[in-house]
């Protein structure tokens, strides 16, 4: 540390950001928290997404990181930084995630002292101890291949669970506060649109047993009633994720929770469903995507049409409901395919199991994805658009170009004006020129309020 630089072991001397992690407490700074805390630091946490910094904050900060682990996050963190800059322009600036990964080029370029991602919370640690020193030159180290011994995130400058999203659960008279875990890291799995197999490259790290429990118990007694696992995907490590469902429903018997996984590990590994919703299962969400074959051959999704079908009979003889995901918009999609997978959601009754925003999901490639330079994308593909970190794209369907625009700003005046999910689909499937079958229209008449998040899911 040279003289009229701030300590980064004071208190606030790193300061630990937050973009948005879908209306979670964020991990992305809980995490690093718990290591740096143990290290002697004093960090602070804030989340910009529930009050911006002050510049007081910002005075003090040594180093700031700044965490990306999805794409709004980056867009929103670049603001950030240059917002740091301007009023501390000594501070040292750190992106922290998958997206720092995936954008280290530009953000060093731009002035990041760092980019770290993968299982990197220690060398973050060794990093800002060595700029304390003045015997580390600031690099981008490699990324995602480090094992270390997690600590449990520290929650303790983080805003209260009551400023975050909330479960709704069907026949619960209120909605309560939710936590959220991370039980494993990274993916055995390789889809080519996922940001994860470009830092991984198809490994998977779990976290902990009794770590993982632990941070579930800090947020329970923080008034957590529901807890979500951020996993990729929870069903990677079967056996691990039921001995937590089980520690989780011993300790907590009155907290529900729900999680994440591919339609191909709810099929193939569907036997554990049961035993997961007698431990408090509440729905689960999984990224259908496509009922196009082609669509999802491209996106290595690792599962068909017929599969979708195959897992929603296993989730329902479960008694699990399942929250599908879907990216309609692809440079691949016609709008048949759209029509189809309205089509689908109605038939199958899922229409309260299917958040808007989902139908007006559009095909985000940044920089390093799996699609970036795969032949079918390149077919299709335009220029990297540095502001935005993805490349352009065109459709093969030109008809999707102005459907992706009014799906989009539908769900957005829907949701301003507080209309519900069967109101804002059947406008939807209108844009598209569908109709609604009889048989679909008893489906979604009859079908319950589905559990859900008061957040909606996207990536």
């Amino acid at each position: 540390m040279t003289s009229g630089e701030n300590d980064p072991k004071a208190r606030g001397g790193v300061l630990l950001v937050s973009c948005y992690e879908l209306g979670r407490q964020p991990l992305g700074v809980a995490w690093p928290a718990g290591f740096l805390r143990e290290a002697g630091f004093d960090p602070v946490c804030r989340d910009v997404s529930v009050r911006p910094l002050t510049r007081v904050e910002i005075r003090h900060a040594a180093v700031a990181v700044i965490s990306v682990p999805m794409h709004t996050a980056m867009r929103m963190g670049v603001s950030v930084a240059e917002a740091i800059r301007a009023v501390q322009p000594r501070c040292r600036v750190v992106f922290f995630g998958l997206y720092a990964v995936l954008n280290s080029a530009a953000l060093m370029a731009d002035g990041a002292a760092a980019c770290l991602g993968g299982e990197s919370e220690e060398e973050l640690v060794s990093l800002i101890r060595g700029w304390d020193n003045e015997d580390a030159l600031d690099r981008s180290p490699d990324t995602g291949k480090r094992h270390q011994r997690f600590r449990v995130p520290d929650r303790s400058t983080l805003p209260d669970l009551e400023r975050y999203a909330k479960f709704e659960a069907s026949g619960r008279s209120e909605a309560v506060l939710v936590g959220s875990v991370e039980a494993s890291r990274g993916c055995r799995h390789l889809c080519t649109h996922c940001p994860i197999p470009p830092v991984y490259r198809g490994r998977f790290v779990a976290v902990p047993e009794d770590v993982v429990l632990a941070d579930i118990a800090q947020q329970v007694a923080a008034g957590a009633r529901h807890i979500t696992f951020t996993d990729p995907d929870f069903l990677n490590g079967p056996g691990h994720a039921l001995r937590l469902a089980r520690g989780l429903h011993a300790a907590h018997r009155h907290v529900s929770f729900d999680f994440t996984a591919k339609i191909e590990h709810l099929v193939e590994r569907g036997d554990v469903l049961p035993e997961l919703v007698d431990c408090g299962a509440a729905f689960v969400v999984t990224a259908v995507e496509s009922l196009n074959a082609k669509v999802l051959e491209i996106l290595h999704k690792g599962h068909t049409p017929a599969d979708v079908l195959t897992a929603l009979e296993r989730t329902r003889m479960a008694g699990l409901p399942m929250r599908p995901t879907w990216m309609p918009f692809t440079p691949w999609a016609t709008i048949d395919d759209f029509r189809e997978i309205i089509g689908f959601v109605e038939s199958a009754g899922l229409v309260t199991h299917v958040d808007p925003v989902q139908f007006s999901i559009r095909l985000l490639v940044p920089p390093g994805s799996l699609l970036e330079d795969h032949p079918e994308f390149l077919a299709f593909r335009g220029d990297l658009d540095r502001q935005a970190f993805s490349w352009t794209w065109r459709y093969a369907d030109p008809r999707m170009e102005g459907l992706q625009r009014e799906v989009a700003a539908r769900v957005e005046a829907d949701a301003r004006d507080q209309f519900g999910e069967e109101t804002t689909f059947a406008r939807i499937r209108d844009l598209a020129g569908g109709s609604l079958t009889c048989h679909a229209a008893v489906a979604t008449i009859d079908s319950p309020p589905a559990p859900r998040l008061t957040e909606d899911w996207f990536c």
